[in-house]
């Protein structure tokens, strides 16, 4: 357990060496369990707080190629008043690497993660000390990743860097620096098996899928608007003189992309795509035609279908009432007929005493 000072040489490099040319990371492969990973570290230490965690990567390294798939997480801790001032617990890590290696012995330690969103100052450093425990003779370095665990974020939330050395202009001393590499999200088949148990939890049934297709174009679209105000102000500031060290990758880059661009002044495109436009509204305006037809009509339906059944109701009710005063009416009679027969029957007795009489 050491407290990384900044007086320490791990920060930069003042050596005559060449820049890192053989054995540079070609492009890094994330795991969707290191992304768990990472985001249960997160929000059990961090969540809530501006501080960020930082954990090491453990995968496989092939022709420069990096897979990361597994990871543990490494007590750290950074003075907010003084950034300079970092702890990493060193006996945690080597332990832990220990026991992985009893786990699985093809893992190996291919670089550490960091919950960003961007470069401190102590990366560097922290790359210095994880580069300890890298593999004896490794030729492809440890790898830097920043994996953004904020719920808003569109696009691919790993960004991947290497170290590289470059010279410096003011006192022409080669200095370490970060420099991107490109990443991607890969899984093996049983990790996919897993990834979508978990979605079938979080999916949600009441959203169509029409609109989760336009949610993701909408996202696409943002990620791709978000690229190219990148790319504007980049321009900007080498047109301007503010960015005085031009990438000319970057530029080569920009230029393919404009060079692939579509002519759109054509007339036969635009015409093409009018018509082609214009057939798919007809195609849209038909369908809410036609559904509101089958709504009216199954309307009509529905209400016929009340009135009949009301209808049917209603001739039950006269049925019902016309055999209930049937019976009163028999009642009535029969109650008539016995009170005659009663007053007959008076009668007769009181006959019968007068004529003997």
């Amino acid at each position: 357990m050491v407290a990384e000072k900044k007086d320490e040489s791990a920060d930069t490099t003042t050596t005559a060496t060449t820049s890192v040319t053989m054995g540079d990371g070609v492009d890094v492969t994330v795991h969707p369990l290191v992304l768990l990973s990472v985001a249960d570290h997160y929000h059990r230490v961090a969540k809530g707080t501006r501080k960020r965690t930082v954990g090491v990567l453990l995968g496989t390294v092939y022709k420069g190629k990096v897979d990361a798939t597994n990871s543990f997480a490494v007590p750290f801790e950074e003075d907010s008043r003084n950034p300079a001032v970092f702890y990493l617990d060193h006996n945690y890590l080597e332990n832990m690497m220990v026991m992985f290696k009893k786990v699985n012995a093809k893992e190996r330690i291919v670089g550490f993660y960091s919950t960003g969103p961007q470069i401190r100052s102590n990366d560097l450093r922290i790359y210095a000390i994880v580069k300890r425990f890298a593999p004896a003779g490794a030729v492809t370095p440890p790898v830097f990743v920043i994996i953004d665990v904020r719920p808003d974020r569109q696009s691919i939330p790993a960004t991947a860097y290497r170290v590289i050395e470059e010279v410096d202009n003011n006192n022409n001393m080669q200095v370490k620096t970060f420099a991107h590499v490109p990443s991607v999200i890969g899984a093996m088949e049983v990790e996919e098996v897993g990834v979508e148990h978990l979605l079938r939890d979080i999916n949600d049934p009441t959203v169509s899928t029409v609109a989760s297709l336009i949610k993701a174009k909408m996202l696409g679209l943002a990620s791709l608007t978000e690229k190219l105000v990148e790319i504007k102000d980049y321009l900007e500031g080498v047109a301007d003189g503010r960015i005085t060290k031009v990438n000319q990758e970057i530029i080569a880059n920009i230029q393919t992309i404009v060079n692939l661009l579509p002519n759109l002044n054509v007339e036969e495109l635009v015409q093409s795509v009018f018509t082609k436009t214009n057939d798919m509204h007809m195609v849209i305006y038909l369908s809410s035609l036609i559904r509101s037809v089958i709504a009216l009509h199954d309307l009509i339906n529905n209400k016929i279908k009340y009135m009949a059944d009301i209808g049917k109701d209603h001739n039950d009710d006269d049925f019902f009432f016309t055999e209930e005063k049937k019976v009163d009416d028999d009642s009535n009679n029969a109650k008539k007929g016995n009170d005659g027969n009663a007053g007959d029957t008076a009668t007769k007795e009181v006959k019968e005493p007068a004529n003997n009489v």
